[in-house]
C-alpha cells in the first residue's frame, strides 16, 4: 500500500466582495489530489482536499517541500501498524521533518490541504464515511450527523445597499438557517449599525445576527464598537482585534459581557493554546473557530482539542471557520458545536452534498464514503479533472 501521486492545481475563487481587511478579487485556493494504489470498485483510492478561503494557494509550498518529502519516503513508514491503511499521523510527521517550530504561516496551509487529502483516502479505504470513522478513533464511537451551521455572509461589495443586504439575509432564512452574519469594520461605525438594524428588521423569533470585524480594530475602535454592540442581542461579536493580539481579546472582555469568537486565523495548537492562555476567552459563552484546513490539518486539530480540555474547554465551543466538508466530519465525529457555512460564496468549494436541506438551522450529514465530496455535484467534477 502506498502513495502513488500527489497532485496540485491553484484555482481562482476571486469574487468583488471584501471584507472589513481584504477583497476577494484575486483570491486562490490549491485544489489537491492524493492518488493511491489501493483499488476500491476497480478504481484506484482518491483523497481530496482545499483550502479555505481568506488564504492563497500554497502549490508552490507543496511542490517544494511536502510533497516530495512524502513521496521519497519509504512506503512502509507511512501506514499503520496492522498494515492496512495509510496513517494521517505518519504522513504528518513526514511532511514536517526538517521543518523548524513557530512561524506557522502559510505552510499550515500547505500542510492542511494535504492532510485533508490523505484523511479523505484513509476513510475511503476504511469504506466509511470520515466522521465514523473518527467517531470510532477519537470520540465515542457513535457521530452526531445532525449539525448546527450559520449563514456567512453580508460582505461588502459595490452597488449594495440596505435593500439588498436584506434580500440576502431573508434568502437565508428562507433555506432554513436560523443565525446569519455579517460583516463589519469597512464602514463607519454608524454605518454599520444602520446596516444590523435592517438585519434585525427581517429576522424573526429564534434568528439572531452574529458579526465579524476580521481582525480589523485597534483597541479603541474595538471597544467602541464594542460599546455599541452591546445593546443587541447578537449570537458573537468575532475577531475584533489581530488574532495574535491576545492583550486586546482579554481586555475587550470587559466592555463586552455578550458572547464574542476568534481563532479562524491561529494556525497551530501552540497559538489556539495562547489565546486559551491570555486571551481572556470565556468558556461559557464564546466561540472558537480554529480551521484544520488552514492550521496543519486534523492531525493538528485532534492536538488543539485534547489541549482545550485539558483547559476545560468543551469541543462544543467550537465551530469552525471555512464552511467545508472536512469541518462537518469532525464536527458529526467529535462533538463540535456546529460549523460556518457559505450559502451563495466560494461555490463549489462551499456548501453541502447534493439534496443536503438546512432545517431549523441544521443539516443531517449523509452517510457518503470519505469526506463526502462524491456527492457534490459540481465540486467533485472539478476534482475529477486533477485526478485526470
Amino acid at each position: 500500500m502506498k502513495i502513488l501521486e500527489i497532485r496540485e492545481k491553484t484555482v481562482p475563487i476571486s469574487s468583488p466582495i471584501r471584507n472589513a481587511y481584504i477583497d476577494f478579487s484575486k483570491m486562490t485556493l490549491s485544489l489537491v489530489a492524493v492518488v493511491t494504489d489501493v483499488i476500491r470498485d476497480g478504481k484506484p483510492v482518491i483523497g481530496y482536499g482545499f483550502n479555505s478561503n481568506g488564504r492563497y494557494g500554497q502549490g508552490k509550498l507543496m511542490r517544494e517541500r511536502f510533497i516530495p518529502r512524502v513521496l521519497e519516503a519509504a512506503p512502509e513508514s507511512l501506514i499503520n501498524d496492522a498494515g492496512d491503511n495509510l496513517d494521517p499521523h505518519k504522513i504528518w510527521n513526514c511532511m514536517f521533518t526538517n521543518e523548524k517550530p513557530g512561524g506557522h504561516g502559510e505552510r499550515s496551509v500547505a500542510i492542511g490541504t494535504i492532510d485533508m487529502a490523505v484523511w479523505d483516502a484513509v476513510a475511503k479505504i476504511a469504506g466509511k464515511p470520515l466522521f465514523q470513522l473518527l467517531a470510532e478513533r477519537y470520540g465515542n464511537g457513535t457521530p452526531d450527523r445532525n449539525i448546527f451551521v450559520y449563514a456567512a455572509g453580508g460582505y461588502y461589495y459595490p452597488g449594495q445597499n440596505h435593500d439588498k443586504l436584506k434580500d440576502e439575509m431573508r434568502s437565508y432564512i428562507d433555506r432554513g438557517y436560523t443565525v446569519v452574519k455579517k460583516k463589519i469594520g469597512g464602514a463607519s461605525l454608524d454605518e454599520d449599525l444602520r446596516r444590523i438594524d435592517s438585519i434585525l428588521s427581517v429576522l424573526g423569533d429564534g434568528q439572531k445576527l452574529a458579526v465579524d470585524a476580521n481582525g480589523r480594530f485597534d483597541l479603541d475602535t474595538a471597544i467602541k464598537y464594542a460599546k455599541a454592540l452591546s445593546q443587541y442581542d447578537l449570537f458573537w461579536y468575532e475577531e475584533p482585534g489581530d488574532p495574535l493580539d491576545f492583550e486586546l481579546q482579554a481586555t475587550l472582555r470587559n466592555y463586552y459581557p455578550n458572547p464574542m469568537a476568534t481563532g479562524e486565523d491561529l494556525f497551530s495548537m501552540q497559538d489556539a493554546r495562547n489565546l486559551i492562555r491570555y486571551g481572556g476567552m470565556r468558556a461559557d459563552r464564546d466561540w472558537l473557530q480554529f480551521d484544520c484546513a488552514l492550521s496543519y490539518g486534523l492531525v493538528e486539530y485532534l492536538r488543539t482539542l485534547d489541549m482545550l480540555h485539558e483547559h476545560g474547554w468543551s469541543a462544543k465551543r467550537c465551530i469552525p471557520h471555512g464552511g467545508h466538508q472536512m469541518s462537518l466530519n469532525i464536527a458529526a465525529g467529535l462533538g463540535l458545536g456546529g460549523n460556518e457555512s457559505y450559502p451563495d460564496l466560494f461555490q463549489p468549494y462551499g456548501g453541502f452534498p447534493d439534496g443536503v436541506k438546512v432545517v431549523n438551522g441544521h443539516i443531517l450529514l449523509p452517510e457518503l464514503p470519505g469526506i463526502g465530496f462524491e456527492g457534490k455535484a459540481d465540486l467533485y467534477a472539478e476534482m475529477r479533472k486533477i485526478a485526470e
